[in-house]
């Protein structure tokens, strides 16, 4: 276990170098200028270059890159250009309401997709099972903001459960978190599906009907537990995306997460935070397939870490 855990922590650091060294080269030929978003347009040829010069973006790409690897390497993910302060204290102010939705969201769309798709296993064919795919089907193509606001009009305008936007309590993110899961649901309730029809017809299912099993513990206690491997790995999947932000949702529902930060920060080309967004977001992806992998033996015992 611990030779498998360094050897996945030296491959995770192998794949933030890439990410980091990619993101840059490409903000680095970007052709929007971020001196120019400094220093306005009305800024003089002498105030830009100066600007540039105090900000090291004068020096070439390498020399660029090392300084950013150097500083990173020391916990440093630079300051905002625009914002004047350190990114990894934007990040962590943002970062409670990020986890909260992510928590969340991931917890709906497991309850949701989970649900959805034993049922469809059942029964598979008929003309619940149909619909149930169609229903995925329809929640994995809408549009965020279609599902968001039709949940805002129902349950916020007409209804008046809930709030219409804001962070704070739990009211506030009951609405953004089940258009996350409903919108996720899909992709779970498909991939449960299609594991839990491939595990009801293994032979130690007949076995445990053979005996005499009752239907609910021959679904719980054996089926549920070999299908949801699958599931497993696409929440470690999710964590990354969900810690990148949702930009969409966090705009409808006025949610102060990352995503609202990443998105603020390319429109004014402020590399540093686009820099240290990207980074958290390929360290959620990278400890959730981490995570994963590790939970999986615990569930399957025939699985083993090499």
């Amino acid at each position: 276990m611990l030779a498998y855990v360094l050897r996945r922590s030296i491959q995770s650091a192998l794949i933030l170098l890439g990410v980091s060294f990619i993101t840059f080269i490409l903000l680095y030929v970007l052709p929007a200028d971020p001196v120019r978003q400094i220093a306005g347009r009305s800024a003089t040829p002498a105030t830009v270059e100066s600007i540039r010069q105090q900000l090291g973006l004068d020096q070439p790409f390498l020399v660029q890159y090392g300084n950013y690897l150097w500083n990173l390497l020391h916990g440093d993910l630079g300051r905002s250009y625009l914002q004047k302060t350190n990114v990894s204290e934007l990040i962590v102010s943002r970062l409670p309401a990020t986890l909260q939705l992510m928590v969340a969201a991931i917890f709906c769309e497991l309850v949701i997709g989970i649900t959805l798709g034993v049922i469809a296993a059942l029964y598979r064919g008929r003309t619940l099972d149909n619909s149930l795919m169609l229903t995925s089907f329809i929640t994995v193509s809408a549009p965020q903001f279609v599902v968001a606001l039709l949940l805002l009009y129902v349950f916020s305008v007409k209804l008046g459960w809930f709030p219409i936007g804001g962070y704070g309590t739990f009211a506030h993110l009951v609405l953004p978190a089940l258009t996350l899961g409903i919108l996720g649901s899909g992709w779970y309730s498909r991939i449960m599906r299609s594991s839990m029809i491939d595990v009801l017809r293994a032979d130690f299912i007949r076995t445990a009907r053979a005996k005499g099993l009752k239907r609910r513990r021959i679904i719980l206690g054996h089926a549920l537990p070999n299908a949801i491997l699958p599931i497993i790995a696409m929440i470690g999947i999710d964590i990354g995306i969900f810690m990148s932000g949702i930009v969409v949702v966090e705009s409808v529902f006025g949610w102060p997460g990352i995503g609202q930060l990443a998105w603020q920060a390319i429109q004014r080309v402020d590399i540093p935070i686009i820099m240290g967004v990207t980074l958290v977001s390929a360290c959620g992806i990278v400890l959730g397939n981490l995570l994963a992998d590790l939970i999986s033996p615990l569930i399957d015992p025939r699985i083993k870490l090499r």
